[in-house]
């Protein structure tokens, strides 16, 4: 009896929401695809060395055979991220996941992934966000910024204290609501609008049903990134006239805006 107590006690398994990434291929091209990570690696080492991505083949005429398929991976490899599976597709797919020994993953974060597509999303999401991270530059001035929507049905959801690194909130169908410091590694998301009430050094994520008129506003701007409906900007170095500010982030068609309050 006690050595069945053991056995039982020896782990516990749950499913949850995890910082996965996903490289949607567009063409197969191994070397390029190397270069390509290489470069968003290069561009916010943060975010991306060593992120844990899902390779998408969906968006390919043919499926590629097994050789083809093992560069694509050791390309990721040594671009400096770490594959851990193939998306979620047809019955081909997850005969090739058997074959290559790698597990098939749903879309975990739907929202995350525009119409038009990009190649590699923020983590925690297999969202695909739209273009390619560029390094940070000055916020576009606020022109004509739409009004702020109205919250999702129900009542904000509300953390008080430190998210700390490594943390993930989510709020679902609602707002979100930080009073404290949002640490470096650590994320925040919501369906609706976020509010941090204090320091954002992490990673903040508004809209990720695909509300574009979601809003994020930030009291001390310290992010590392922030997104809105699957667009987003990454910040390796703060712009100096934001850097500490109080900041409001919203979306003007694709862009994603940032400006003081």
């Amino acid at each position: 009896m006690n050595a069945r107590m053991d056995t039982q006690d020896a782990c516990d398994l749950r499913f949850g929401q995890v910082g996965i990434a996903n490289v949607r291929i567009k063409r197969v091209d191994a070397a390029a695809l190397c270069e390509e990570l290489e470069r968003r690696v290069r561009t916010a080492p943060q975010l991306f060395a060593r992120a844990a991505v899902v390779l998408d083949l969906s968006h390919l005429l043919n499926l590629p055979d097994d050789g083809t398929v093992d560069a694509l991976l050791e390309a990721v490899r040594s671009a400096g991220m770490l594959p851990v599976g193939l998306a979620y597709g047809t019955s081909e797919v997850d005969a090739l996941s058997q074959r290559m020994g790698l597990p098939l993953i749903a879309k975990f974060r739907a929202a995350y992934e525009p119409a038009d597509g990009g190649s590699i999303a923020p983590p925690a999401a297999t969202a695909a966000p739209s273009p390619a991270p560029e390094p940070a530059r000055r916020a576009e001035p606020a022109r004509n910024e739409p009004a702020p929507a109205a919250p999702p049905g129900l009542g904000a959801q509300h953390v008080d204290g430190t998210v700390r690194s490594g943390q993930q909130v989510y709020a679902r169908d609602r707002d979100l609501v930080v009073t404290g410091t949002i640490a470096n590694a650590a994320e925040v998301i919501a369906d609706g609008s976020i509010h941090v009430y204090g320091s954002l050094r992490g990673r903040a994520m508004a809209g990720a049903q695909g509300d574009e008129k979601a809003r994020i506003y930030i009291s001390n701007f310290h992010a590392e990134l922030v997104a809105i409906a699957g667009h987003y900007r990454v910040f390796e170095q703060i712009p100096k006239d934001l850097e500490g500010q109080s900041v409001r982030c919203w979306l003007e068609g694709e862009k994603l805006l940032i400006a003081k309050l």
